[in-house]
């Protein structure tokens, strides 16, 4: 597209980009925080559900997701009112950003890694990965954050020093030069190698165990709807970024469409990763009995009190 031929003005598109995503983080992260409140509560309060791993990674990967959309809320939102913020700021917040999603797909990568070792390995590995999940998790978020404290360093080395307190209305992204598109591509690239080939050793143990008798074909349809909540996770980001950014009712709706693909997608991880649990599914239907049991208490509580008060006031009008 020639931009010149069509009177383009890229900040305008920008603006009205950063409004439409920060509506549907705002969105994306009610849902994702009123789950992932839900779920974290009922794993906190038993104690067998604190004790497996999967919950323990599910939770962790809720919260990054939560963050991650609060994050957005606020670089976006920063972007559509034109705050005027500092350009140190703006880095720190989309730099945030960038290395809670990278958690997300992180955590997705260590759920695909301990369900190959807990099906693969079901003696050795249950103590094994007891013992050392807060390490992996700790090691994994330090080289996440240490990898882009780095970049941060190579890139915001080229503005001035001054230039970087100076207010940036528009908030400019960083981490989009070679040295770190290069990297953040094969950090992508190792997180998803590690996720299929999980998968596809799963797979064969399946089929090897029992030629897919009626547990494994239902592990098989596990497998096939955690790849396609993945693709979700993954070839939006690639599309809209392959796209750039253009000018353009086409490209504008094009560009969103994919990044709501994106957004919403991540709600639906609870249901995927965690609700095929069955001991979370039952406490969570038991919360939930619980909670309208309660509210139908309260609702008689409050029926009798106003039938009590209308008794008494008869009784002092007779």
């Amino acid at each position: 597209m020639n931009l010149s031929s069509e009177n383009c003005n890229i900040s305008d598109w920008l603006r009205l980009e950063a409004t439409v995503k920060a509506s549907v983080y705002m969105v994306a992260f009610t849902i994702a925080t009123s789950i992932t409140v839900v779920i974290i509560a009922i794993v906190s309060q038993t104690l067998q559900l604190r004790k497996e791993v999967q919950l323990v990674l599910l939770c962790h990967h809720l919260l990054c997701i939560s963050f991650y959309c609060g994050l957005g809320v606020v670089f976006q939102g920063m972007r559509a009112l034109m705050t005027n913020s500092p350009l140190m700021l703006c880095w720190l917040v989309f730099g945030a950003q960038l290395s809670v999603g990278e958690g997300i797909l992180l955590t997705l990568a260590l759920m695909a890694l301990n369900t190959y070792l807990a099906i693969c390995y079901p003696l050795n590995s249950p103590s094994m990965v007891d013992c050392a999940k807060y390490r992996i998790l700790a090691g994994t978020w330090t080289t996440v954050i240490l990898k882009n404290v780095g970049l941060f360093l190579i890139e915001g080395t080229n503005p001035t020093p001054a230039s970087v307190f100076q207010s940036a209305p528009l908030c400019p992204v960083i981490l989009n030069g070679t040295p770190a598109r290069v990297i953040g591509m094969f950090f992508l690239a190792l997180l998803l190698s590690v996720i299929l080939v999980s998968y596809c050793l799963i797979y064969r143990e399946g089929k090897r165990a029992g030629h897919f008798n009626r547990s494994n074909i239902k592990a098989r349809r596990t497998v096939l709807v955690h790849l396609l909540q993945i693709s979700l996770h993954v070839i939006p980001p690639l599309i809209f970024i392959g796209l750039g950014k253009r000018c353009g009712v086409f490209f504008f709706a094009l560009n969103l469409v994919f990044f709501g693909v994106f957004a919403f997608a991540q709600c639906f991880n609870p249901l995927v990763y965690g609700l095929r649990n069955r001991e979370l599914q039952r406490k969570l239907y038991s919360w939930l009995h619980c909670q309208k049991k309660q509210q139908g208490a309260g609702l008689n509580k409050n029926v009798v009190l106003r039938r009590n008060s209308r008794l008494n006031r008869r009784a002092s009008l007779g």
